[in-house]
Formats: structure tokens, C-alpha cells, sequence
């Protein structure tokens, strides 16, 4: 699995955001969980609430139930924060290390392939509605039937746990 396919995976969507949780991003820039939460404490001015939230409880056992890779997280007393992708970015800004620099590039690309990727679909998913204007019920059971398939994708373009329908 190549590294932006890790990233995308690690990649959640949590009221209604993309976001990346500290654990995940700690890992991804070779620090400790506790080391990141505090630098983003002592530069907080350069997280707007749009760049970071705090989870709740029920989203934290919610999150911590749909992926395996965070069980650590069960027992532990503390809520994790979760840092969209100018979040995740300001993060390296603030670790100031190479290693962190080089895994928010890798962040970036993740967060702009799937943009692209939910683009694409929102654009076929557009286009599947205007042959079916077009070409009225002589074709409807087709345009019903390409509708289910893309209304229950199949196919894995990336593993996203959320709490939002979008």
C-alpha cells in the first residue's frame, strides 16, 4: 500500500468534515500524541476552530468502534482532536521538523485526491440525471438501475468512517 493510500485511509469524516484524528496524525509526523496536542496548545491562535475540533464523547466510541487500528483509544480518558487539512498542515508548521514537513505533503496530496475523486462522482452522478431528462422512460429502468449502483458504491476509492450522509 503506497503511502497517500495509507493517508486516505486514516482520512474520516466527522461532522461533516475530512478530517485526520492526533493519533493518526502524531504517527503520520513521528511524534508522540501528547507532543502534538501540546504544540497545537501553545500556538492555538493559529487553530481556528475550523482548522481543529475536539470530539465528543459519543463520536469518540463511535470512531474508536469502526476502526480497529484505534483501540488504544477505548479506555483512554482523553478526547482526541480531529485537524481538517489546513489543520494538519499547520500542525508541521508548528513540530518545525523534516519529517513532519515531508508527511504534510503526503497529507496534502491524500485530502486533494479525494476532493477529486468525490468531484469526478458528483460530475458522472450530474450527467447520469441529464441523459435521463434526455431520453424520458424508454430508458428508465438503465437510469435506475446505474442510479442503485452508484448510490451503493461498490468499489473502494477510499475507507470513510463518519457521521454525516454526505
Amino acid at each position: 500500500m503506497n503511502e497517500i493510500t495509507n493517508i486516505e485511509n486514516k482520512i474520516y469524516i466527522i461532522r461533516g468534515k475530512r478530517v485526520m484524528l492526533d493519533f493518526d496524525l502524531a504517527q503520520l509526523y513521528g511524534v508522540a500524541t501528547k507532543r502534538l496536542n501540546e504544540q497545537m496548545k501553545r500556538n492555538r491562535e493559529r487553530f481556528p476552530e475550523d482548522f481543529i475540533f475536539q470530539l465528543s464523547k459519543d463520536e469518540k466510541n463511535e470512531v474508536v468502534a469502526k476502526c480497529d487500528h484505534l483501540v488504544n483509544l477505548k479506555f483512554s480518558p482523553v478526547l482526541p482532536y480531529a485537524y481538517t487539512e489546513h489543520g494538519a498542515v499547520m500542525l508541521a508548521s508548528v513540530l518545525k521538523s523534516t519529517v513532519a514537513v515531508q508527511a504534510s505533503i503526503q497529507v496534502v496530496r491524500a485530502f486533494v485526491k479525494m476532493r477529486s475523486i468525490l468531484i469526478e462522482y458528483k460530475e458522472l452522478k450530474s450527467k447520469v440525471e441529464k441523459l435521463e431528462n434526455k431520453y424520458d422512460k424508454h430508458f428508465k429502468i438503465v437510469f435506475d438501475a446505474i442510479k442503485a449502483l452508484m448510490d451503493s458504491p461498490k468499489s473502494k476509492p477510499k475507507k470513510i468512517t463518519g457521521f454525516s450522509k454526505k
